[in-house]
């Protein structure tokens, strides 16, 4: 057994099948299963069930994911360290961020980390409600995350950085249904109207779903894990769509009017980072990521 067996069935796990993870690997599918073979050969367990063209974990599979990142963790850090050694100029950072913080501020935290860093590579992966990303970064699927919760995060899990707060708004189409020069709302005028809302353990709906908990009548028109759709929808008349400011200049470049919403209502964000050591690219980050006066101590160079 060697790392980077466990690298591609890690990669079969992660990417739900031996074709698409043959494909993330830039190798062929007969040689991607070839080498989980050899793996089960040496650990005497199958990994997966074949379900006709479909991969199950057994549980031998699923008892060593973990062990398995902690071992590919373990060789990247070592990599990185010894390559940090004459200055951070190659590495990948590897970030869990729901979509919303993938806007903003996770576009300006990348921006200032390539200035300062740009021979590093930053890999995304889509992550829906905070409990995806805490698990992500706590699994080691990635190192670090970006999340936004309308409740605190407890660092017993992950280590925690709090960033500032983001603000509730309304996306509405340009030709109404607010007088023109209206900038703000009451939650309460939002009955009667319909809304575009996202899947159950995002923070918008969270805010409809409080908002129908008061009484409000509203309708819910489309329910959306698309993100993209968002505007669009708007745009098309579909509805009117409560989320964070950090849709505000998008929105507004395709023409989408953006209010506040009052009572002023926000969610908390938060850049988590792995317990343990960190490769020097992910402490690069968050020390880039963060503000100034922020505490960004993540462990000490091992």
């Amino acid at each position: 057994m060697d790392v980077r067996q466990l690298e591609y069935f890690l990669a079969v796990v992660d990417h739900g099948g031996f074709n698409r993870a043959a494909t993330a690997l830039y190798l062929s599918q007969p040689s991607l299963s070839q080498a989980i073979r050899a793996l089960e050969r040496d650990l005497g367990s199958d990994l997966f069930d074949r379900v006709g063209r479909r991969v199950v974990l057994t549980d031998a599979g699923t008892a060593l994911i973990e062990p398995a990142r902690a071992a590919v963790r373990g060789l990247e850090l070592a990599r990185a360290s010894v390559e940090s050694v004459h200055g951070l100029r190659t590495g990948r950072v590897r970030i869990a961020a729901m979509p919303s913080q993938a806007l903003a501020p996770l576009t300006g935290m990348i921006s200032r980390f390539h200035r300062a860093h740009p021979g590093v590579s930053v890999t995304v992966r889509a992550a829906f409600t905070a409990r995806d990303v805490i698990e992500m970064v706590r699994t080691g699927v990635t190192e670090l995350g970006l999340l936004a919760s309308p409740d605190p995060v407890p660092d017993t899990e992950v280590r925690t950085h709090p960033l500032p707060e983001q603000r509730f708004v309304l996306l509405a189409p340009p030709d109404g249904p607010f007088a023109p020069g209206t900038t703000a709302v009451d939650r309460k005028d939002l009955a009667g109207h319909r809304l575009i809302v996202g899947q159950q353990g995002t923070g918008m709906r969270r805010y409809v779903d409080d908002l129908i908990a008061e009484g409000v009548a509203v309708t819910l028109a489309v329910e959306t894990e698309h993100r993209v759709a968002i505007l669009p929808l708007v745009l098309a008349g579909a509805g009117l769509a409560v989320v964070t400011d950090a849709w505000r200049e998008p929105a507004l470049r395709t023409g989408v009017r953006v209010l506040d919403l009052e009572p002023r209502t926000t969610l908390r964000v938060t850049l988590v980072a792995r317990h343990g050591t960190t490769t020097p690219a992910a402490r690069a980050f968050l020390r880039t990521a963060l503000p100034e006066d922020a505490d960004t101590a993540v462990e000490p160079p091992s």
